[in-house]
């Protein structure tokens, strides 16, 4: 059993879940064995990214991306399933550590208000 660590990103997100959400993630993780880690498969994925080995583990409607630091992990992002945001980072697209910190509300907001903005040009 892994000691788990979480990023600001990570907490932010799992202080919005009810407990029984959090306590589901925490334990997904943190229960990961050594010989899933070097043996990734459909629901434990693993790439690099700018000389990191970077795990991503399925986790209900969510997706955990972390890296292994020994005895520990070290959860970088929580992002629910099927958003931009895990888009981006499981496609390896270039992004800012600014952007996955945003809320993905912002991005939906910024497109509702471009559509509002030609429907009133009209």
């Amino acid at each position: 059993m892994f000691q788990v660590n979480f990023s600001e990103q990570s907490m932010h997100e799992l202080n919005q879940l009810d407990t029984r959400s959090q306590m589901l993630l925490v334990e997904v993780v943190s229960t990961l064995k050594q010989e899933q880690l070097e043996n990734p498969n459909e629901e434990l994925g693993r790439f690099h990214r700018g000389g990191k080995t970077y795990y991503r583990v399925r986790a209900g409607e969510f997706r955990i991306y972390f890296e292994q630091d020994g005895e520990a992990i070290f959860a970088h992002y929580i992002l629910h399933k099927n958003t931009l945001t895990d888009f981006i980072f499981r496609f390896k697209l270039p992004f800012t550590e600014e952007f996955m910190l945003e809320q993905e509300d912002s991005f939906w907001k910024y497109l509702d208000s471009l559509r509002h903005k030609d429907a009133s040009e009209e």
